[in-house]
């Protein structure tokens, strides 16, 4: 008690007071608005092995659990909130969806690196994970948007046809840095206003049974405040995938240019195919290359992956064999390397 100041003793009393309050809140929402509340996680313990690597340890493990209420208004509004938490302890991510009726869902995104059109950086079909996405990265830039800062996304599925998916994004500081909902707004960085339009559209409106196209862009501002920056940025994507029985194939592309005095461009090709053997085992192969255009260079980095994952209820067990060209557009022999993936997964 010696050892404990008059400042400790206040801060004390005042998170008791908020624990106490914060709870009484809840109560009196949960009393006056009963929904559905769940749980989910997992947790995947991955070995990697790379070719020439000599530092760090194989073995890795990553969990992460995940909470989701939802309920509906008196006046038919429906509302959700979902929670992400990471291995760190902390909420990594959270976003909360009113929808509605008659128009679709607005969703306040903090954190959430699958909106915009960030959620279309490689749509092609695989086993496990993009050819680059693995375990053992190629440094790639692909496309990100506003995805980056908070955003707000209106989802208007009432109003589209059938088997349309429109999303609009908008973020009034791209760059936030906003990255768990602890932070308050305010904070800003290199880049403006921003937005992204993505469309999707399923075998109800392609005609075709198995087909679906997508197709996005994105439009940002940049603070002029150093010689790096010469104009605003801009993204745009299109690809489709094609499910023939067990087969399905993919292939897209997509296009940034960076609005940057060092590199201005980067131009992807991605493109995939994989085979489901039966109900448990599938095998893919998934291919992307990129190049990096600056005021005088091109240089080109690429990446192909091997991959199969196998079912056991709750359980997937993957492997991946990682083929990487010019890592993060090096043109060093360091920068060309070869690695395999084994990862065992567990879900709850």
């Amino acid at each position: 008690m010696n050892n404990i100041t008059k400042k400790e003793l206040t801060m004390n009393k005042i998170s008791k007071l908020g624990v106490s309050a914060l709870c009484g809140s809840l109560a009196a929402i949960s009393a006056a608005n009963a929904g559905d509340l769940t749980a989910t996680g997992g947790a995947h313990v991955t070995w990697l092995s790379e070719e020439g690597a000599t530092t760090g340890n194989p073995i890795g493990m990553a969990s992460a659990v995940s909470f989701k209420g939802s309920g509906e208004l008196d006046n038919g509004w429906g509302v959700a909130l979902t929670i992400a938490g990471n291995d760190a302890g902390a909420y990594s991510a959270s976003n909360v969806k009113i929808t509605l009726p008659g128009m679709g869902d607005v969703i306040i995104n903090q954190g959430d690196s699958g909106t915009g059109i960030a959620r279309m950086d490689d749509m092609t079909p695989s086993v496990w994970e993009e050819a680059d996405g693995a375990g053992i990265s190629a440094g790639i830039d692909k496309t990100l948007g506003v995805n980056s800062g908070t955003t707000i996304e209106v989802t208007p599925s009432e109003m589209m046809p059938d088997g349309l998916t429109a999303r609009f994004a908008y973020s009034k500081d791209a760059d936030g840095g906003n990255v768990n909902d602890k932070t308050a707004g305010g904070v800003t960085g290199a880049l403006a206003s921003g937005w992204d339009i993505t469309l999707e559209a399923g075998s109800d409106l392609t005609g075709v049974d198995g087909l679906t196209i997508w197709a996005g862009m994105s439009e940002y501002e940049q603070f002029q405040n150093d010689s790096t920056i010469n104009g605003d940025g801009s993204e745009q994507t299109i690809g489709f995938k094609y499910a023939m029985g067990s087969f399905t194939v993919g292939y897209q592309m997509s296009d940034e240019e960076t609005g940057e005095t060092s590199v201005t461009d980067y131009e992807n090709t991605m493109y995939s195919v994989t085979f489901n053997v039966n109900d448990d085992l599938s095998i893919g192969y998934n291919h992307v290359e990129s190049d990096q255009v600056t005021s005088s260079t091109h240089d080109d980095a690429e990446a192909d992956s091997i991959q199969a994952a196998y079912t056991m209820g709750g359980a997937t067990f993957r492997i991946a064999e990682v083929d990487i060209e010019n890592r993060a557009y090096g043109t060093a022999t360091t920068a060309d390397v070869q690695g395999t993936v084994v990862s065992l997964g567990l879900s709850f």
